[in-house]
């Protein structure tokens, strides 16, 4: 059985001039894709006014919490005790947010009671990419 969790999370633009700005964000996790995190942003978040979401593995959101991680596309680290920083980049620039770590904390574990670590099945994803990728070749 699939399982999906989701959980709101408050979320802090950081903008150029080092002003905070409240973004509605939600944290989602699924059972069918259990190395995986999403973090969802409403339409009035984004810049072009579509949703958008972001994914990121269940890993890079555990190490975050601790000390700076993440390459690419996404990167986290902790920004005090109660805050983490998420930094996002897109062709459209860089996106700079602080998160509640307790909020995060809380989430991750709410993970790992659905799919706990190392306990992850693969196959149904690996399935998945590869059709995705060959189609039914």
């Amino acid at each position: 059985m699939d399982i999906t969790l989701e959980q709101p999370v408050r979320a802090r633009l950081i903008t150029a001039d080092e002003q905070e700005l409240a973004v509605p964000a939600t944290l989602r996790y699924a059972s069918a894709d259990p190395l995986a995190v999403h973090m969802d942003f409403p339409p009035e978040a984004s810049l072009d006014g579509k949703e958008v979401s972001w994914t990121f593995s269940r890993s890079l959101l555990e190490e975050g919490l601790g000390q700076p991680a993440g390459a690419g596309d996404v990167h986290l680290w902790p920004c005090g005790e109660t805050r983490t920083a998420l930094e996002l980049h897109s062709r459209s620039g860089m996106a700079l947010l602080q998160l509640d770590t307790p909020a995060l904390r809380r989430f991750l574990l709410r993970t790992y009671a659905v799919v706990a670590a190392g306990q992850e099945d693969v196959s149904a994803a690996v399935d998945r990419g590869l059709n995705a990728l060959f189609g039914t070749v």
